[in-house]
């Protein structure tokens, strides 16, 4: 939006500039035409009447006149008499016959003017006029017996021409920055209530129903943030009862879900007929799928709710502590668990306690299911100035794109093994706990096949004294 304005603020000042300098360069360019047209054509005229004078003191006064002029400006003078018996015959060199000497010669036309060319003008103004005999009824009123021409170099105008337009091109340019700069200073003002809109809106996107907006700008746009505000207010207290709910819904049914897997336990303990006793072991798979679902909904209602702050933890010892519990259920099926790029030293992450040891479970957990047999799970380790990044990487079957797209989505279970017995839950708890300290969590796939679950943790300066 603010480059749209900018554009049509420049667009504006640069109409502006055409509707009034343009006309006022082409004004000027005609009057310096007019000018020099003037000017040129009363000295051809001047020296003319002294032509046709014809008295010896006027042809003199010609030749200073004509030596003069060519001497003070860019013009040359030219001068032909009809009859060579002429009693004035000037010391200049006489013009070629041309059909505009002709037409002054032979009475067609009062004068003739060539600038040389139909655009603006040629490389030389040429001026002829006649010079007609002084009679006693005045002075060039008798017959033509000469002209006079003066080839007037342009040179000098056309470069008084480039400092009229190239001056106001320049100012325009200058006019035109100017306006960019007050284009974009003006564009971010205005646009700066809907930019703080947009940074609420994002915040509602990646689960932060507390941003508000301040209330500045337009009227329309402060009505708008205090109908956003007051939208966030709401969806904060509808979603905070959802979780009390859910997570006192999920605390109260773990009790009966564990009386209710004891009871199944002494009933197929109680029992010899196999049909019985299959039965039993299916509910119980059931109520273990159930429990799975409560304890998951309550490690996300718990997630949500941020009742703790992070603080800065040595990942790589929670990575190692993790591997220690895992290790175990590994082996058994010759799952190798590896931990790589933690050469370069053991850096600090900022987190919540505890949320470390349930992303690590939760996406072990997962990688071990999809695993084949004698199969490489790694993590990795890359720490950044800001960050640092934790990746699990599976040789499993791995996701499609839309798989991908869809994984941290709650209760949404893939087509995979893990979508067979998972509850839906665990990759979005990962992400809630992640998201919850400042982390990013992607899913990518993994060089070589299988899946890449990607985590950028914030990275915690190293403590003092140790």
């Amino acid at each position: 939006m603010n480059r749209q304005l900018i554009r049509s603020y420049i667009l504006l000042v640069a109409i502006a500039i055409a509707l009034f300098t343009v006309p006022v360069a082409f004004t000027l360019t005609d009057q310096l035409r007019d000018d020099t047209r003037e000017s040129v054509l009363r000295e051809a005229k001047t020296m003319a009447l002294l032509l046709g004078n014809g008295d010896p003191a006027s042809c003199q006064a010609l030749d200073e006149m004509a030596l003069a002029y060519g001497e003070e400006t860019p013009g040359e003078v030219q001068v032909t008499v009809t009859d060579a018996s002429w009693d004035c015959v000037p010391k200049r060199p006489a013009p070629d016959r041309d059909p505009a000497l002709t037409d002054v010669l032979e009475k067609r036309k009062p004068e003739a003017v060539d600038w040389g060319s139909d655009l603006i003008w040629g490389r030389n103004l040429v001026i002829t006029v006649p010079a007609r005999q002084t009679t006693a009824e005045g002075a060039g009123k008798g017959p033509v017996v000469g002209a006079v021409r003066i080839n007037y170099s342009t040179q000098d105008l056309t470069y008084r021409l480039w400092t009229i337009w190239g001056f106001r091109a320049g100012l325009a340019v200058a006019v035109l920055a100017a306006a960019a700069a007050i284009g974009s200073f003006a564009a971010r003002r205005i646009t700066a209530p809907l930019r703080q809109l947009n940074d609420m809106a994002s915040k509602f996107s990646d689960g932060d129903l507390t941003a508000r907006s301040e209330v500045t700008g337009p009227t329309e746009t402060q009505t708008l943030a205090r109908t956003l505000n007051q939208a966030g207010e709401r969806l904060d207290t509808l979603v905070a009862s959802q979780r009390i709910f859910v997570a006192d819904a999920s605390h109260q049914l773990r009790t009966p879900l564990t009386a209710l897997r004891l009871s199944l336990d002494n009933i197929a303990d109680g029992v010899d007929d196999e049909f019985v006793q299959e039965d039993v072991e299916q509910a119980t798979s059931e109520v273990v799928r159930m429990s799975r679902l409560v304890n998951g909904l309550l490690v996300l209602a718990r997630a949500e709710a941020k009742v703790s702050a992070a603080e800065p933890l040595p990942l790589v010892d929670v990575i190692e502590e993790r591997f220690s519990v895992w290790r175990p259920a590994a082996d058994e099926r010759g799952v190798t668990i590896a931990l790589e790029g933690v050469a370069g030293g053991r850096p600090l992450v900022l987190a919540s306690p505890g949320h470390l040891d349930q992303v690590l479970d939760n996406v072990l957990s997962n990688a071990l299911e999809v695993s084949p047999d004698g199969g490489t799970i790694t993590v990795e380790v890359s720490a950044h100035p800001d960050e640092v990044v934790l990746s699990v990487l599976d040789q499993g079957p791995g996701m499609s794109d839309a798989e991908k797209s869809r994984a941290f989505d709650r209760f949404w279970r893939g087509q995979g093994l893990t979508g067979r017995s998972g509850s839906g839950l665990g990759l979005a708890i990962v992400k809630q706990l992640v998201t919850d300290d400042g982390g990013t969590a992607a899913l990518r796939d993994a060089p070589g096949g299988g899946l890449c679950v990607r985590f950028s943790l914030r990275r915690a300066a190293p403590r003092s004294g140790g």
